[in-house]
């Protein structure tokens, strides 16, 4: 039946992981303990600093009322003297950077402002969940680019004639990736502002994980590279670096006509967020860098636990360069992404990310959020081997 209350841009709901979260709560009524993996939200805990500020800010009587554009300022000169102090490039805070209520809320009004219903957008096969159904609200046809075996779209392989037919207007790119946790470095960024530029294209670079890099102190930006500024926004986040995703607060940097479109549509739906988290902010972006380092390297640490520990198993998973995610495919003998995630959860209360509601290049592979310390990782990758071989035999299959 037709929902006349409902737009056709309007994404159908529930979906795979309302369906895992369902699994989730069967099996702990059946008596399982839950050892969740499948949600990316980081179990360290916020910096006190960061929450002192907060409390501060909750007894101040000024910080009660609307935030319109002004009173954003203080964060935005904090996130370009961040921004300048790691990519030694300048940014007029009044006119190149934007507060955003997560970068979620970002991406979401960006494709709204820069794009008409009915235009293209080029982005991965593999993503972040929630990019999609951002695409279809926006009224956007995807264009999918599959990946090569790092991870990476080749761009270059793409029909100039084509892009137009389809009115492209975006490429979205996210590095360090959510769920593959693969990498970009600077020559790739570098090769996609040229083909943004040939092909008149706005890059979106989500950025939330920029701090994440095993070997590297922050990930590439694009915007920093020559011709950034003519063509590209970065989004960035404080909920993976700073543990603080419940407050939703980000920042968008980049060109200033696209951050004015997106302004335009931000201005009639919020007033911007609550100034007491904007001052949570400035206050994470003036932490030491050895802290946020500290943080990397325990999240390198839990992804080598874990894929020593699958290895132990016979499940053979390689070491990724960054973030907090192990991206897989699936071993054989044990059903399609899934089946095993239900399985899985239902058999031993371990919960992991079935790959294909990450788009059509991810069925075949599961993603671990490495949330849990590396004894519950231990742990988790022990009954996901006992789920294993269990599914085998029957199926009549050997290790």
């Amino acid at each position: 039946m037709t929902n006349m209350y409902r737009s056709k841009r309007t994404p159908p709901g529930g979906g795979l992981f309302l369906t895992m979260d369902a699994a989730k709560q069967k099996a702990r009524a059946a008596g399982k303990t839950i050892i969740d993996l499948s949600v990316g939200a980081s179990d360290m805990p916020s910096p006190p600093e960061a929450l002192e500020t907060l409390r501060d800010s909750i007894m101040d009587p000024s910080t009660h009322s609307y935030c319109l554009k002004n009173r954003t300022l203080p964060l935005l000169e904090a996130a370009v003297s961040w921004y300048r102090e790691r990519y030694g490039l300048k940014l007029d805070p009044k006119q190149e950077a934007l507060m955003l209520i997560g970068s979620q809320e970002g991406l979401g009004h960006l494709l709204l402002s820069a794009a008409d219903q009915g235009d293209s957008i080029l982005m991965t096969d593999v993503g972040y969940a929630s990019y999609l159904p951002a695409v279809q609200i926006a009224g956007l046809s995807p264009i999918y680019l599959p990946l090569d075996a790092d991870f990476l779209p080749h761009l270059e392989a793409l029909d100039p004639r084509e892009l137009r037919e389809k009115r492209a207007k975006i490429l979205l790119l996210n590095y360090p990736n959510n769920p593959t946790a693969a990498t970009a470095d600077a020559e790739f960024f570098q090769r996609a502002i040229s083909f943004c530029k040939a092909n008149g294209l706005l890059l979106i670079h989500d950025a939330p994980y920029v701090d994440l890099t095993y070997d590297e102190e922050y990930a590439p930006s694009p915007l920093s590279l020559p011709g950034g500024m003519d063509c590209c926004v970065e989004l960035f986040s404080f909920s993976k670096s700073y543990h603080i995703a419940g407050f939703r607060l980000g920042f968008a940097l980049g060109n200033r006509d696209a951050l004015a479109a997106l302004e335009s549509v931000k201005a009639p739906i919020d007033f911007n967020q609550y100034i007491g988290i904007q001052r949570m902010g400035i206050t994470c972006l003036q932490l030491p860098r050895e802290r946020l380092r500290r943080d990397a390297a325990t999240w390198r640490a839990r992804a080598a636990a874990m894929v020593e520990a699958l290895g132990q198993q016979g499940w053979q998973v390689k070491m990724p360069r960054s973030s907090m995610y192990l991206w897989t495919p699936l071993p054989d003998g044990v059903g399609d992404d899934l089946h095993f995630c239900m399985e899985l959860v239902a058999r031993t209360g371990v919960a992991l990310a079935p790959g294909r509601g990450f788009g059509p290049g991810g069925h075949g592979y599961v993603r671990f959020a490495l949330v849990q310390p590396e004894g519950v990782l231990r742990e988790a990758a022990a009954k996901i081997g006992e789920v294993i071989r269990e599914l085998r035999a029957e199926r009549g299959q050997s290790t």
